[in-house]
């Protein structure tokens, strides 16, 4: 099945030198993992696997999992080490609470169904869910508008699917959304 809005371009293209700035992966990843212990993340939508790799530099045993094997191809060969698994988001292979961290890189604006996709990262977390996405913004990077989310739809999708509370980072490029299962640990 095809998805309008899933990415289809091409895993060079996820490499780029310029886009890796714009992701702030060494900033994004310390904030995730901010407030919580955590020892297992999953990377869904993780493409080529640069936050996959990024997690497990970090000293946590990762899983990337994407709809697109071919990018999963391309993560296999450049983050060895790691385990990548097709799945979709909206249906996650996998059972409840086995994650730490559940991060979803430029993941929710490519969905078909948001709070369905919220529900899922939820479900297979025991402390977080982050959310990586572009600015609801035009700008010349990135996806058009139309394919952007308000912050108000995100965040009433995450309250709708149990989170609370949620916390916003607006970075340089990009917002991270922070969605807590309970009380982080000190």
């Amino acid at each position: 099945m095809k998805h309008e809005r899933r990415y289809s371009g091409t895993a060079e293209r996820l490499r780029r030198p310029e886009r890796l700035t714009w992701l702030e992966i060494d900033r994004v990843v310390p904030l995730c993992l901010d407030g919580i212990e955590a020892a297992a993340a999953l990377d869904v939508g993780t493409g080529t696997g640069l936050f996959a790799e990024a997690f497990a530099a970090r000293g946590l045993r990762v899983t990337g999992c994407d709809v697109n094997e071919e990018l999963l191809e391309a993560a296999r060969a450049a983050v060895p080490g790691v385990e990548f698994v097709p799945g979709a988001a909206e249906r996650l292979p996998f059972p409840d609470a086995s994650f730490d961290l559940v991060f979803l890189g430029h993941v929710l604006h490519e969905v078909d169904d948001l709070a369905q996709t919220l529900a899922e990262a939820r479900r297979v977390a025991r402390h977080r869910v982050a959310a990586l996405e572009w600015p609801y913004r035009a700008e010349d990077r990135g996806p058009p508008l139309d394919h952007r989310l308000p912050p108000d739809v995100v965040e009433d999708a995450a309250h709708r699917a149990g989170f609370a509370p949620i916390k916003r980072h607006d970075l340089a490029f990009m917002v991270l959304y922070r969605f807590d299962l309970g009380e982080p640990t000190p």
